[in-house]
This record gives structure tokens, sequence and C-alpha cells, in this order.
């Protein structure tokens, strides 16, 4: 009986000790949401509320003033059927190109080279380098806009050597406006590509490379055997950043060609400005702009997956 009473006990003691503790992990279960509550009504508030009523409008024919009609899904077809929006956005996969894939081709090979060549004055030369992320892209815009010129820089070094043949009006030829345009993107894009990537083999331990070098590894195989694969996570964050934004970019192309000539440079962004603002056709904007959100969204994740595979 006594050994029964003391059972009986030490299970009641462990029963109130339990009791006890479940408070106190109940109550530090919801502490880091109230930390993270603020934060989060905040995005809900400038972010997600704005996004759902994109979502609404773009369910309607609607001149951002007057009545609206409910439309249903007509103004996602248009956004497909439209020949004009589907240039746009394949306007928008050439500039990815420029924004994105050619700067991390410049990136990898200028990181690799400040990295692992011995050059004075490093921090000069990223300050130079990451120049263009800081100067405001409307600014960019009419710079670039008078290099362009007929009369402008480019046209003027090429007369200089001799190759007049090769001058034109470089925002106003149908063929060359979209590179050109682009160009400037590789230019805007490079820097912040590089430095993300020397900021990764920065961190690549030199005991692999001298291991390498005593297999008999030379500098190209040491690069794609050990650099590229220990900066996988930079690179998909510089992709992430760079094709973000080619997709997105507006106020390069609104400043520098306004969509022209013709319709040779329209992107998504800039017909959402020109629906809801020029044409009054605010159900198509919005619903521009939601494809444009979930193409982005799509994306991005694509490439996280593939980095984190990798």
């Amino acid at each position: 009986m006594a050994d029964v009473a003391t059972v009986g006990r030490g299970t009641g003691a462990r029963s109130g000790r339990s009791a006890t503790r479940h408070p106190v992990r109940s109550r530090r279960g919801w502490v880091p949401y109230a930390y993270l509550a603020p934060a989060l009504l905040l995005y809900a508030l400038f972010l997600l509320v704005p996004l759902v009523r994109a979502g609404q409008f773009s369910f309607f024919e609607w001149d951002g003033l007057g009545a609206s009609t409910f439309v249903g899904f007509e103004n996602y077809l248009s956004v497909f059927s439209d020949e004009r929006l589907r240039s746009a956005f394949g306007h928008a996969f050439v500039l990815v190109f420029f924004y994105a894939i050619l700067p991390l081709v410049i990136g990898l090979a200028l990181a690799a080279i400040l990295t692992r060549a011995k050059v004075k004055g490093i921090g000069f030369f990223r300050t130079v380098i990451f120049l263009p992320q800081v100067i405001a892209m409307v600014v960019v815009a009419v710079t670039w806009r008078q290099i362009y010129a007929p009369t402008g820089p480019l046209n003027g070094f090429l007369r200089l050597i001799g190759l007049d043949g090769l001058t034109t009006a470089w925002l106003g030829d149908y063929t060359w406006t979209l590179p050109a345009v682009g160009l400037i993107g590789t230019w805007v894009s490079t820097g912040l590509v590089t430095v993300l990537l020397m900021a990764g083999m920065s961190r690549v331990p030199l005991d692999l490379y001298e291991a390498a070098r005593l297999d008999g590894a030379g500098p190209i195989r040491e690069f794609f055997a050990l650099t590229l694969p220990s900066i996988r996570g930079e690179i998909a964050v510089a992709l992430t950043l760079t094709i973000v934004a080619a997709l997105k970019t507006f106020d390069l192309v609104y400043v520098t060609t306004g969509g022209g000539p013709g319709t040779s440079t329209t992107v998504p962004s800039y017909e959402v400005y020109r629906r809801a603002f020029e044409l009054g056709e605010v159900g198509t904007a919005t619903a521009i702009g939601i494809v444009l959100t979930i193409l982005v969204f799509a994306i991005t994740a694509a490439v996280n997956r593939i980095g984190d595979r990798s």
C-alpha cells in the first residue's frame, strides 16, 4: 500500500508539474507572432490588400472614374489574344537576356579576376563597378538617351574611327532599339551581379584551390570545378534580382523610347501604365499586372529551386 501511495504521489507530482509547464509553453508559443505582427500588418496593408483589390478590378471593365461592368475573364483573355500585349511580354523576355544572362557571364569573369588576381585598390574597383546601382534610373535613361542620339558620343566615336556606315539612330531604329535599351540594363546590372559573386568567391577556402593545383588543375578547371559550384547560392540571388528587374522595367523604357518606335520596345509594365492612365482601361491594366506578378513569382521560384538542387 505504501508503494502504491508512493507511486500515486509520484504520478500526481509529475502530472502537476506538466500542468504547470504547459501554460508556460503555450504562452511562449505566441510570443514570436507578437513580434512579427506589426511587420505582417504593414505587409498585408500595403501589399496584400492592393494586390487583392487589383485582382478584383481585373474582372471588370472600368475607366477608373465611372461605373464598372463585370466581364469575368475577358480582360485576361485579351492579355493573350492582343498582339501588342503578346509582343510586350516577348520584349520583356528579350530584356531578361540583357539584364540577367549577359551580366551574369560578364560578372563571373570580372569577379574571378578581381578576387583571384592581385589587384591594388580593389575597393575602388568595387565602387566603380557598383556605381550604376546607386544612380536613379531616370538619370541613367536620360544620360544614355544622349549617348545614343544621332549626334551623340557613340555615333561620334564610330565616325572618328572610320565606321560611319555603322552610325544610326539607335533609339529610333526598329532593329536596334530593343538591344540598345537592353544594353543599358546590362550596364546597370553588371555591377550588382559582380559584387554578389565576389562576395561568394571570397568565402571559398583557399585550401581547396591549393589542393586542386596539386592535382594539376589549371585556372579554368578550378573555376568550373570549385568556384562555380561554391557560389550557386549567389548566382541564384543575382538571377532572381536581375530577372525581376527585367520583367518589371518601366522607367527606362518610358524615358528612352516611350515604347517606340511603333511597338518595338513596349513591355508589360509600360502597357499597364498606358492602358490605365492613357486609354482608361483599368481592368485590362490590372489583368496585365496580375499576369506579370504570377510570371515573376513562377520564374523566381524556379530559379531558386534550380539553385537549391544544384
